[in-house]
Formats: structure tokens, sequence, C-alpha cells
């Protein structure tokens, strides 16, 4: 049996990391079997999709490098992958399982299915057996699929075990409405059918719908694909993973600057792991041991502190060349304008020590924006915290007078000349390169503080350090 898996987004909001999460898992699933990862689009709810989410959706999954086999964009053998073409397809399926015995029509108002529930529920009944219908109504009307009251649903789930619903916790539930569009319950599993899908990965929120797709299923005269229902992500909170705890869209994590192969890797840690020990990973690997049946039961904690950190290790390991040209855009968008070549090579020159204290790309603009024009402003923090001590006048003053007099200006030879200034000043040497750093960068935050200076040049570093001497009065 060869392995199809599909990923089925609603294009009426952006990509969830939780969703993009489910995503990765059915890639790695098709992968490490061989088999086929399809993408549909769930756009039955026509007011609410748009083309700008189901772009948006699809640039994220192929951002983090999940393309897909057969669906939207790429065709297949199976016509159209969006829903919203196949309704006629549906309404048949519908009428269909009327014919068979398997559904019944039902036009009446919504308060006295209500009321008729809680006689059923009173008289020790099942719902059903007030409101069954197989005849066509006089008006338009829905169609419900009956549930067998014979035996209950039980299924084995790859990550849950065997699972199991009473038939009386079922009410017959509207696959048709009264207007003639379908309900996600039956446009979902008759797509599962159509396209031949063998294994359903998705979240557990999703597993009451389990029992009502399979006795779908089993009404269409087809056998039910295997489940997996994957475990929910919570903020560290402990509590369901919503806008409250940061950015919940993956296009915030591309446009944030993360890399895709950090978001893969991480994504890929939460409710699994290639083994016990190792935390960093690449796809390769991740395909090569991944089963849906070594997925977590438990919630998985979605970290964005953990994420930054990962993202740095991965930003750390970069090849010098490829950092440079990611930073590139951030660069620009910090300094706010193109830079000029004579620009980008001062920023080449510095890049490895950036590269060094880098988590996320946007950080390496804030690191050399003194670079590239005037500081507009100190860092109120580093500016109270080190500018306002007694010796900085004369720290900066005598910081001037070295760097005045050196020839070579290079990191090697400012730092030896700035280096024998705390022995000549009796103070430590944080006490002297802090305030430089604050008079030179802004910020008591930076590359490190002699190739900062070499890359700035002699007449903007005396420039600044006699700006911040006359700032302190």
């Amino acid at each position: 049996m060869t392995v199809r898996v599909r990923m089925a987004p609603s294009p009426t909001g952006t990509l969830h990391v939780g969703t993009a999460r489910a995503a990765l898992f059915n890639w790695l699933y098709a992968r490490h079997n061989h088999g086929v990862f399809m993408l549909r689009i769930d756009d039955t709810d026509r007011e609410r999709s748009t083309q700008e989410f189901e772009e948006e959706i699809l640039g994220s999954l192929r951002w983090l490098g999940l393309e897909w086999d057969e669906g939207v964009g790429v065709g297949g053998p199976h016509g159209s992958y969006r829903q919203s073409d196949r309704f006629d397809r549906y309404r048949e399926v519908a009428h269909d399982l009327v014919r068979t015995g398997a559904a019944y029509y039902d036009d009446r108002p919504a308060e006295d299915l209500g009321a008729l529930r809680t006689q059923a529920v009173a008289e020790g009944l099942h719902p059903a057996h007030f409101i069954r219908r197989p005849d066509p109504p006089r008006a338009e009307g829905a169609i419900r699929l009956a549930i067998p009251q014979d035996t209950p649903v039980v299924f084995d789930d790859l990550v849950r075990d065997r699972v199991s619903f009473e038939p009386e916790d079922l009410d017959d539930f509207v696959i048709l409405r009264s207007d003639g569009t379908p309900t996600y319950h039956l446009a979902s599993t008759v797509d599962d059918v159509d396209y031949e899908i063998t294994h359903v990965a998705r979240g557990e929120d999703l597993l009451p719908s389990t029992p009502k797709h399979i006795l779908l299923t089993r009404a269409m005269g087809h056998t039910e694909p295997i489940y997996a229902h994957l475990p929910l992500l919570f903020g560290t909170d402990g509590r369901k993973l919503s806008k409250r705890h940061g950015a919940t869209a993956l296009s915030d994590y591309r446009s944030g600057g993360y890399l895709p192969e950090a978001v893969f890797n991480y994504l890929a840690t939460l409710g699994w792991g290639l083994d016990a020990e190792t935390t960093i990973f690449d796809r390769e690997q991740a395909v090569a041991k991944f089963d849906l049946a070594d997925v977590s039961k438990n919630p998985a904690a979605f970290d964005p502190e953990k994420l930054a950190w990962m993202n740095g290790e991965y930003v750390r390991a970069l090849g010098a060349e490829r950092f440079i040209e990611l930073a590139r855009p951030h660069v620009e968008t910090a300094v706010g304008r193109t830079l000029t070549a004579e620009e980008w090579e001062r920023f080449e020159t510095i890049a490895p020590l950036v590269q060094e204290r880098t988590h996320l790309l946007p950080e390496a603009g804030d690191q050399v924006l003194f670079l590239f024009g005037e500081i507009e402003g100190y860092d109120p923090d580093s500016w109270d915290k080190v500018m306002t001590r007694d010796e900085v006048p004369k720290v900066l003053d005598t910081a001037r007078e070295a760097l005045e007099t050196v020839g070579d200006w290079t990191a090697s030879v400012i730092e030896t000349a700035l280096r024998a200034l705390p022995d000549r000043l009796g103070v430590g040497a944080s006490r002297v390169f802090q305030p430089v750093r604050v008079a030179v960068t802004g910020s008591s935050v930076s590359p490190p503080l002699f190739e900062s200076i070499a890359a700035l040049g002699r007449d903007a570093t005396l420039a600044r350090i006699t700006r911040a001497r006359r700032e302190l009065g």
C-alpha cells in the first residue's frame, strides 16, 4: 500500500504554527514511507476564504520546505484539489446516502429538533427515534446521517491507541445543509475517499469528528483511513496556544528573521524527537527516523525563547557568504535605505562578529546601525548605567587623545592604544571600554569594540567621542 497523506488548510486566515506542525508531521511520514503528500484547499466557507490567505498558506509551507506531490498548484490524477470546485460531488454523495437508507431528509426547525432531543433523552431513547425522515421534505431540507445504534465506533489511533465512541453520544448530524452546501464532515470525508487517503494525521481537537467521518466512510462503502490525532500545542503557561503567547502565524516567524531550517527543526520536536539526547537535527535525519506511532500523547509546549535559541544555533552555523546574503535586507531595513558598495564592504569586515551575536536576523541590522548614519540618540539604559560615572569625562578625553595618535587604523592597533588606558587612569578595563562603546555606537551592546571602531573609521569615531563628551557637559 502506498502511503497517501494530506494537508487541508482553510484559506480563512494565516497558517497557524499548530497547522504547520501537523503539515510537517504528515510530510515526514510521507517521505519516510516513500509515499505521497497531498495538499488540498478546504474553501467551502466562501465568504471568509480569500486568495490572499491561500497564497500566504502556500508560501509559508514552501518556505518551510514542505513541497507537496499532488494538490493545488501542482495538479495530480484526481482533478481539482479545491473543495469549492466539488460541490456537485458532495451533493451527489449526500443524495446517494439517502437512497441507500444511510441518511435522511430533515426540514424541521432547529428549535423543534431541540425539543425532540430533550424528549428523547427523558424517555431513554436516541433522538433519531423522533426525527428521521426517509422521504424528501415538502420544503427545502437538510440531509442528516443516520447513526447506527447497534454498535460503538471503535478504531485504533496511531497516537492515542484504541478509541471508542458510544452511539448514544453521537447525534444524527447534518451532512448537507438546506441551501445545498456541504458541511465540513461531508466534504472532508468525501475528499479523503476520492483522493485515496490512507492516513489522516491531524490535531486531537478534531477527535470528536472522527467517529462521524468513519461512519460516513463506511456508509459510502469504503474502509476508513488510519488516524493519528496529534497533541495540541500549548504555551509555556500550560494553556492552549493563542495570540496571548505571541506570534502564532508561521509567516510572522518568516518575516521576523527566523531560518526555515530552524523552524522545521523546532516544530519537529513538538511532540516527537529524533532520540532522547539530540535537539538539533536536519530534515534528512528526521525523515529517516520519523513514525507517527512515536508521537507523544501529551500536549507540546511552544516556547518562543527556545525557538529563538535554536535559530541562533542555525544562524551561527551558516557559511559567511550565506549569512551576509540573508542579513543584507534586515540591515538595509534597519538603516532605512540601500547601502552603497563601500558601506557594504564595511559591513562585511565586521559580519563574522555580528553573526556570532545574532539569534534573529533583524538583530544583525540593530547591531550595525551605528556604522551607517549619525547616532540620533543614545540608548537610555546604557547612558544611565555607564555614562553617569564620575570618571567618564576623563576616560573619553584620554581615549580621544590615544586614538588621535593611531597611525594604522586597524582593530589590532586600536586595541593596543586603548588597552593601555585602564592602568594609566587607575580604573578597571570595563570602566574604560564601556563609555567608549556607548559614545561610538550609542549603546553598551554592540559587536566587539575594537573591530567596531575600525569599521566605523577614524573621523567618525573621533567625532562621536567628542559629541558624547560634550553631552556630558
